[in-house]
């Protein structure tokens, strides 16, 4: 089978595990990386992750002009850098290359942009990539279908230096039609990755769906599952979640 082309935005700590599952699958090829700074340029990624193979070759982003994507053509590009992202792979698009973005928050004008490249390629977006976390979002949401005067509780864990609310658990708020202000308690302490959980009370009783992060990779392995669902579709907006929805309809059991 023919490897599908990759090339990365973002090469911080959760873009060196991403990059690292691409190398990895030989299912892929990393073609380049683009990072903010201009250190390690032309470097390989591979390289710097300890592999002694040349994959994913380091670009910076003052090396993005027109003609980048021409001169390095890719079949998706997969960003784990920051909202401005957008603004440097717009001509991607332009060239038909296809788009997965993980990043957490959009200021408006950037998801604006980023939603109008749609009309001209695939393009995925969602905060948290990873494939559990959009299992949960989705089981959430049927639960509170069948059980809708539940009282429902967001708990989300993370490291302590995190210091904003997590865009995961205010898109699993938004998805169940609740107040992130008023139903997302937040705890900070030592180490953890990412611990996210749904409580629903009923009398009597409890349900409680949990999604643990135990790696950053979890995020590369999302990113992984969303380009090979991606390949194959045409132009418009897609989700994580959109993709498990219609897995659970196609896997619903009949009685």
């Amino acid at each position: 089978m023919k490897r599908i082309k990759i090339g990365m935005f973002g090469f911080g700590r959760t873009g060196r595990l991403v990059a690292a599952e691409f190398i990895k699958d030989d299912k892929f090829h990393l073609e380049w990386v683009v990072r903010k700074h201009g250190s390690d340029n032309h470097k390989y990624a591979s390289r710097l992750l300890g592999y002694e193979h040349d994959y994913g070759m380091i670009f910076s982003v003052e090396e993005i002009n027109e003609s980048f994507f021409k001169e390095n053509p890719v079949d998706i590009i997969v960003d784990f850098s920051d909202s401005s992202g957008v603004q440097y792979y717009k001509g991607a698009a332009e060239a038909g290359i296809k788009i997965i973005s993980a990043i957490s928050r959009y200021e408006t004008k950037d998801q604006e942009l980023l939603h109008s490249l749609g009309r001209k390629v695939a393009v995925l977006h969602s905060p948290n990539i990873t494939l559990g976390i959009n299992i949960l979002l989705v089981a959430s949401q049927i639960i509170q279908k069948i059980a809708p005067h539940a009282d429902i509780e967001i708990v989300e864990e993370h490291f302590k230096g995190k210091k904003e609310v997590s865009g995961t658990a205010m898109k699993i708020a938004n998805f169940l039609g609740l107040d992130d202000k008023e139903h997302i308690n937040s705890i900070r302490v030592g180490g953890i990755v990412g611990h996210h959980e749904v409580i629903f009370g009923m009398p009597h009783q409890t349900i409680r769906l949990t999604h643990d992060s135990i790696s950053r990779a979890a995020f590369g392995q999302g990113a992984i599952f969303a380009a090979m669902f991606l390949k194959d579709q045409p132009e418009g907006i897609y989700s994580m979640e959109n993709i498990v929805s219609e897995m659970f309809s196609k896997h619903r059991p009949v009685y």
